[in-house]
């Protein structure tokens, strides 16, 4: 009985979706961020660092990555995001930051762009890319 026990709780632990872990990275010119200003950037509020055009990128509605991302670095959810760009973009003050379609996307689009800023999983970071918030508060 117990060792049934034991392996219907490793099918369980194994049928868990595994969580995406975001790490904030960037062009390797750009510096390190803090909280305030990597969320400042995300809402069209800073358009530049140090004299250079910052490139915010997302991954597409409905992935995990993104969803964490919003709620572990910008304090929001995806409802509340895309609200708030859909006022700002209506009032003229801005368009959301460009979806790219998968994180090898958002790290070669970064890797080849001068003020890219974006995030990947732990797990898919590369050496051209620079981390500039190391993890999530």
């Amino acid at each position: 009985m117990n060792d049934m026990r034991i392996f219907l709780m490793f099918l369980v632990f194994c049928a868990l979706p595994v969580l995406a872990d975001p790490m904030v990275i960037g062009h390797s010119g750009l510096p390190p961020l803090d909280l305030t200003t990597l969320q400042r950037i995300y809402t069209g509020k800073v358009v530049e660092l140090n004299g250079v055009r910052v490139t915010p990128v997302n991954l597409p509605l409905g992935s995990t990555l993104r969803t964490r991302f919003l709620n572990d670095y910008l304090g929001q959810n995806e409802d509340k995001y895309t609200g708030y760009w859909t006022v700002r973009r209506y009032v003229g003050k801005g368009t959301p930051p460009r979806e790219l379609n998968s994180p090898e996307e958002v790290a070669r689009f970064i890797a080849n762009t001068v003020g890219a800023i974006g995030y990947v999983d732990t797990a898919e970071l590369t050496p051209d890319v620079q981390v500039l918030i190391q993890q999530a508060p």
